[in-house]
């Protein structure tokens, strides 16, 4: 079994727990990139099935576009470490010249048909939750990206159902982009990056704002170290009746706010 850092193990343990994820019984479906994240996840579930007092199965299904990837390694690696592992081929490639117009985002298109293909997956084969690999750094970004381009307040939460009826989770979600990264690095694994996104064969607009907002972190960061610290205990201290809302009916009275 591939080592896995104890900060690691212990993050995900604490999140499975805290929020139910993986319970006795489940069948975990696992989108499967090849990237350092997912390829994390695959090894953190193989770790707690090892560990856990509880029974539940799991599988690596890794979603072709269908513009010619060479992903046998993936099956590969998957079986030399005893993971089941499934590789679905598709024709998302030919459906998005089909569908993306000329200078319009495409990170939302590729997202939404390779998720729509492991619920599929996941409900012919029997599954009753979806694992996704995003991380803290994803959550924050995604907040921040929400909250400056689309005028909503909304992150990746640990788990929700979906309108199928499959729970998706996130075990991943307390976890750093660096550690991940750290995890591929030290036990020499080959993951897929930037170079196997499928946006880069059309004339489509990069994904700026989230760059852009990457960017934005990184700077708060070195301001304040302790930024996504603070950010995820916000996450967890919410107090709705303080925004604009009418859905909450007890208000802070204005003299006893802090300026």
């Amino acid at each position: 079994m591939i080592e896995l850092s104890k900060k690691i193990s212990k993050l995900v343990g604490k999140t499975n727990a805290e929020y139910s994820l993986i319970k006795e019984g489940d069948r975990v479906l696992v989108g499967f990139s090849g990237g350092k994240d997912s390829t994390t996840l695959i090894h953190a579930l193989k770790r707690l099935q090892s560990v856990a007092p509880y029974n539940f199965e799991f599988k690596a299904v890794t979603v072709t576009y269908g513009m010619g990837e060479q992903v046998q390694f993936l099956a590969d690696h998957c079986k030399e470490h005893g993971i089941d592992h499934e590789i679905v081929d598709t024709e998302i490639f030919e459906l998005a010249g089909e569908k993306i117009r000329k200078n319009s985002s495409f990170c939302s298109f590729f997202s939404r048909m390779r998720r729509g293909y492991l619920y599929s997956t996941a409900l012919e084969q029997g599954y009753n939750k979806v694992a996704l690999g995003h991380h803290l750094d994803d959550a924050m970004e995604s907040f921040f990206m929400n909250f400056f381009y689309n005028g909503t307040m909304r992150s990746m939460p640990p788990v929700y159902k979906a309108e199928n009826g499959l729970e998706v989770i996130r075990p991943l979600i307390f976890c750093r982009e660096r550690q991940l990264r750290a995890f591929a690095d030290s036990n020499e694994i080959s993951v897929i990056g930037d170079e196997a996104c499928p946006g880069l064969r059309f004339d489509v607009k990069m994904p700026y704002a989230r760059a852009k907002t990457k960017e934005l972190l990184a700077q708060l960061e070195e301001d304040n170290p302790q930024i996504f610290v603070s950010m995820k205990a916000a996450f967890n201290n919410i107090q709705l009746s303080t925004f604009f809302t009418n859905d909450e009916l007890d208000r802070i009275d204005p003299i006893d706010e802090e300026a």
